[in-house]
């Protein structure tokens, strides 16, 4: 990476303790300050450079500042960076088009965050009950998994069963049903007649990337189908080339009836997010009833074009396939010798390590002072998720550095 050197006029640690005072304490990040960042690495205000192995839990799929994209960006902020929705824009229609025929659905409802989809969908789910399905009036109901992740909105964590996002919360939005991932008999179970849809995360990212049974995922299209009820996925950040395959649902062959996207959509440079839909359920929104100032603004809509475009290619899923080849042999050498287990698909994978050793946060303390990047999730779990751009050569460096914390012992 060439980079210019850092501008900020205060270190890492004056601009750490600048934060504390004027920042909600919603998040407790690493001890390291980006200045700059290019491809699968970022570089610190004082110039230290680290390889980035969570790429924005997949926000940045293609990597930082990846030219086409940033070509897009500076191309459209030439001319039109928003309308709002009370006009059209001459860039909304190919972004809708393009993913649409990348995802094989029929219409989209573009957002900004993923939290925003996910409450979107749970709407639009709601108002296809009522209008379509012919459930009576406020009885909808939603099943979800349990140890599930959609966001921090007050609805989402209504059906979240972390305490530490639910806390002090209360009262949540009833209408939900939570039964254990990866259990079709009890998913069968808890759908009736009330039921909307099924909303399930293909794999489970915060959860520590759990990765459900094969056969499960078209189990839940098959049920769903059955019952009458839609199939939710959420791909916010399984989705756009992260697990070998544009969407991870493609693993099992299976199609949702409604697709959640977000993260990687916006190529990193702005917030983006879709819900992607079979026809007969986004119509059942009218004018007025649901909507956005900032969804389907020109400059998203001409970025996450582009990332259509990148994936159209198929080389992001290819790179993320055979990389990802790399990742299960590099992780699959470090079990006994302080990895006691992890899940990987394409380039994500979830790593159990020996609590001996240290927490999770410990440990991705120990890889950033080795050079590496990650982030660590529950216990003793970190996640692995490096940009789809990183090399073989990067992949085995951040490898290498797992390697040596791990044999540095707690």
């Amino acid at each position: 990476m060439t980079v210019a050197p850092s501008r900020s006029l205060r270190s890492s640690a004056e601009l750490i303790r600048a934060e504390e005072p004027v920042l909600a304490h919603n998040y407790h990040p690493l001890p390291v300050v980006v200045a700059r960042a290019e491809g699968a690495w970022v570089e610190d205000v004082e110039g230290r450079r680290f390889l980035d192995m969570l790429a924005g839990y997949s926000a940045l799929n293609f990597g930082h500042r990846h030219p086409a994209l940033i070509e897009a960006a500076h191309r459209q902020l030439d001319q039109l960076t928003l309308t709002s929705r009370a006009f059209h824009n001459d860039r909304l229609a190919q972004f809708a088009e393009s993913l649409a025929e990348l995802t094989g659905l029929d219409m989209v409802l573009p957002m900004n965050t993923g939290a925003e989809a996910v409450e979107s969908a749970v709407k639009v789910a709601r108002k296809w009950a009522y209008e379509v399905k012919g459930v009576a009036p406020d009885r909808a109901t939603i099943v979800v998994a349990a140890d599930n992740f959609h966001g921090r909105t007050t609805t989402i964590v209504s059906f979240s069963t972390d305490e530490t996002a639910r806390a002090g919360f209360g009262p949540f939005t009833p209408g939900f049903r939570v039964v254990p991932y990866n259990d079709l008999a009890a998913l069968e179970a808890a759908i009736d007649e009330t039921t909307a849809a099924v909303l399930i995360e293909p794999i489970q990212g915060e959860a520590g990337v759990v990765i459900p049974d094969d056969g499960y995922l078209r189990g839940v299209r098959e049920l769903t189908s059955r019952t009458g009820c839609l199939f939710i996925a959420d791909e916010i950040q399984s989705g756009l080339g992260r697990t070998g395959r544009t969407l991870a649902v493609e693993h099992e062959g299976v199609v949702p009836d409604v697709l959640l996207l977000g993260k990687a959509l916006g190529g990193g440079i702005v917030p983006v997010s879709a819900v992607v839909a079979r026809r007969e359920v986004l119509q059942v929104l009218r004018p007025g009833e649901h909507g956005s100032t900032f969804g389907g603004n020109p400059l998203s809509a001409a970025v996450g074009s582009a990332v259509v475009e990148l994936l159209e290619t198929g080389e992001f899923q290819r790179r993320a396939a055979e990389l990802g080849v790399v990742l299960r042999g590099g992780l699959a050498a470090l079990v006994g010798k302080g990895v006691k287990d992890f899940r990987a698909r394409g380039l994500w994978a979830g790593v159990d390590i020996d609590p001996a050793i240290g927490t999770g946060r410990e440990i991705s303390e120990r890889l950033m002072r080795e050079g590496v990047l990650v982030k660590d999730t529950h216990g003793s779990t970190i996640r692995l998720a490096p940009p789809l751009t990183i090399t073989g050569e990067e992949l085995r460096t951040a490898l290498g550095a797992l390697e040596t914390v791990l044999g540095q012992g707690a």
